[in-house]
């Protein structure tokens, strides 16, 4: 029998997923970021619980929202809505450095713990509200928000990311828009990627 975590990757494949992704999702054990009682679903292709009302997110849309987001080996990058800390294991894999922010201070705990486990060294767990990103660490190369901005991408983001750089982030109520955001000379421009649903960024 093939494992499903082999039948994710060739599924990313034939999507046409950047291998770097799909290298960093075979690196990193996503069984170690779901909790115990859930490990023998932590390949199924849908988002599973992780406590405080949050989730982790369905791999396809990780991998998805990671391809948007093309980090490069050099980049520092900006996540916020850290959840399990799944997602920053995939970026240690991929940027130079990565900062992530959770709103709920159990979580975070938890997630450095789970990340400092995998000796995980460039990833940095912050207790605090996403909506104002993390201005100590700015600029950013690339942001990645992995819970739903309601009322619209926050200011405190789009200013956060350096010249060049490149934001994902799902909009919106109910069913969001994902929204890719590319800087250039101080302006983002978007571009709408389709719809998903993500608890919300509070």
């Amino acid at each position: 029998m093939i494992p499903e975590r082999v039948l994710l990757a060739e599924k990313w494949r034939r999507m046409g997923i950047s291998q770097k992704v799909i290298d960093a999702f075979m690196e990193v054990p996503r069984e170690h970021f779901v909790p115990p009682e859930l490990k023998d679903e932590a390949y199924a292709d849908y988002p599973l619980p992780i406590g405080e009302g949050q989730t982790i997110s369905q791999p396809t849309t990780v991998a998805m929202m990671l391809d948007w987001l093309n980090v490069r080996p050099n980049d520092k990058v900006l996540e916020i809505g850290t959840g399990s800390g799944y997602n920053a294991a995939l970026l240690s894999k991929l940027a130079r450095k990565a900062i992530t922010v959770e709103r709920i201070p159990a979580l975070a705990e938890q997630a450095k713990k789970k990340l400092e486990e995998l000796n995980i060294k460039n990833v940095t767990v912050v207790a605090g509200d996403g909506t104002q990103g993390f201005p100590e660490e700015a600029p950013y190369d690339r942001i990645i928000v992995t819970a739903a901005a309601e009322e619209g991408v926050p200011q405190a983001l789009e200013e956060q990311l350096a010249d060049n750089g490149i934001i994902v982030v799902p909009v919106g109520y109910g069913t969001q828009r994902m929204l890719v955001g590319k800087k250039k000379n101080g302006r983002i421009s978007y571009s709408d990627k389709g719809a998903f649903v993500f608890v919300p960024l509070v």
